[in-house]
């Protein structure tokens, strides 16, 4: 992946804090690894491991997207800096909402925008976004895809598996190696065409326009840009 897009992110938080890695073969099956990731995204920016900084930023982008995030969660962001990027730009912007805003706040802004009184504002699910309805064909589809891969829904998760975050839990996993050896380019590009692409940047788009979104509107450009990037990217390697 050879965007120089990626290498301008420009993330920088304090000391990275040791986690537990996902175990292999389970999606979604652990707490992100949110502070330790985020401090790596301003090291390999510019240590140049891109595919590193590639899995840290979907492995970020999932935690904001998959629950209400936790006051932990919330403390790291606050010392996000960024740099003249797009995506480095949105985040100053989080950064500062997350030093603002309550926990409480971004929790009720999350649960507005997601979960809501019988459905939120977004539905962030493939199925939704691709058919108009959930636990639809793209869900079984890429049920069949993590078969292949060797992956499966962790316990006790409720969520079907094509809400964004348990897709950008595979990507992740994906390019460093969670669900056995990190998979070729080749690969990544084959899962994000089909799974991600085509609907994720709409979603992005929702997040940033959204009435309720304040704290999770720099959230929706940061993956918007970076969706764009991927996408790029990816074409790039298929005409090389």
């Amino acid at each position: 992946m050879c965007s120089s897009d990626l290498g301008q992110v420009g993330l920088h938080i304090g000391q990275a804090v040791d986690r537990q890695a996902l175990p292999v073969g389970k999606l979604h099956d652990r707490a992100a690894l949110t502070a330790e990731r985020g401090a790596r995204i301003g090291r390999i920016a510019r240590h140049g491991d891109r595919d590193r900084l590639r899995a840290d930023m979907y492995a970020l982008l999932g935690e904001l997207l998959r629950k209400e995030p936790s006051d932990e969660v919330i403390g790291t962001v606050a010392g996000f800096q960024g740099d003249g990027s797009e995506i480095g730009s949105a985040s100053s912007v989080l950064a500062t909402l997350a030093g603002k805003l309550s926990g409480d706040e971004i929790r009720d802004e999350y649960m507005r925008l997601f979960i809501g009184v019988g459905r939120g504002e977004i539905l962030p699910f493939a199925s939704y976004y691709l058919t108009g309805f959930l636990n639809d064909k793209p869900l079984a589809n890429l049920r069949n895809d993590m078969t292949e891969l060797g992956i499966e829904r962790a316990e006790g998760v409720k969520d079907p598996e094509d809400h964004i975050a348990s897709l950008f839990d595979i990507m992740g996993g994906m390019i460093h190696g969670a669900f056995g050896a990190p998979t070729d380019l080749a690969a990544q590009a084959r899962f994000f065409k089909k799974h991600i692409e085509p609907w994720a940047p709409l979603l992005m788009q929702d997040i940033e326009a959204a009435k309720s979104a304040v704290f999770y509107a720099p959230v929706g450009t940061i993956g918007r840009a970076f969706m764009d990037i991927e996408s790029a990217a990816f074409d790039m390697g298929e005409a090389g």
